[in-house]
């Protein structure tokens, strides 16, 4: 079957607002899949996890945090010893030169500590926005949507958004959840993505808001 294209009309609010409830629902138990033992891990397993699966991450962050456990320690790690370690994350010298860079802004520039606010976390070497919201939500439980690849496919296939960059989608998303529940959002989406809305090929079948959504209408339009 060729590329499933997305809606190309947004559902009403009120079958938004059910479709996120549904999810609610079906993950309640929703966090992020990295594994990590501090904000700092977290930050740089979130580095990492860029064009990369978290499972990889997860295989790949326990050597690295046993050497440099601490800002402090990779912060003076010599680069190709890096490298070795997180070779099979992929863009492995990018990354390597971005964690490190990373570790010594924040042992620099603030004490050794993560900060918690977005411009600073933004201000650190490899540190985009979705990066920042995701450390924000899981590590501060701060108001924050993190936008993927999982959440902006899904979110468009729901009919949520018709938003054409991750901003865009963010804001469709903050606009039919509550604040305290931002964080939690971008996990029910990455999980129902990671779980049934699958690429390329979605579910449909098995999907709890199959009833909700447009997509299975558009691919019955191109099975006839």
């Amino acid at each position: 079957m060729p590329r499933i294209p997305f809606p190309k009309k947004k559902v009403p609010r009120r079958v938004a607002v059910e479709q996120l409830g549904i999810l609610e629902r079906t993950y309640p138990h929703a966090v992020t899949a990295l594994e990590y033992g501090s904000e700092f891990q977290l930050l740089i397993a979130v580095i990492l996890s860029a064009q990369c699966t978290d499972a990889r991450v997860n295989a790949t962050t326990p050597a690295l945090f046993a050497k440099y456990p601490t800002p402090e320690k990779l912060a003076r790690a010599r680069q190709a010893d890096v490298e070795k370690i997180i070779k099979s994350c992929g863009f492995f010298r990018m990354k390597a030169k971005n964690v490190i860079a990373c570790a010594r802004d924040i042992v620099e520039r603030f004490g050794s500590e993560v900060p918690h606010e977005r411009e600073a976390l933004e201000s650190l070497a490899g540190v985009g926005r979705k990066t920042a919201s995701v450390v924000m939500a899981a590590a501060f439980h701060a108001e924050a949507l993190a936008v993927d690849t999982h959440v902006f496919r899904v979110a468009h296939r729901l009919g949520i958004t018709l938003g054409t960059t991750p901003r865009h989608v963010e804001e469709d998303l903050t606009a039919l959840v509550p604040p305290n529940k931002w964080g939690d959002c971008t996990h029910w989406l990455i999980m129902h993505g990671r779980a049934l809305c699958k690429a390329p090929t979605p579910l449909c079948d098995r999907c709890p808001v199959s009833q909700l959504c447009p997509t299975p209408r558009i691919i019955a339009r191109m099975s006839r």
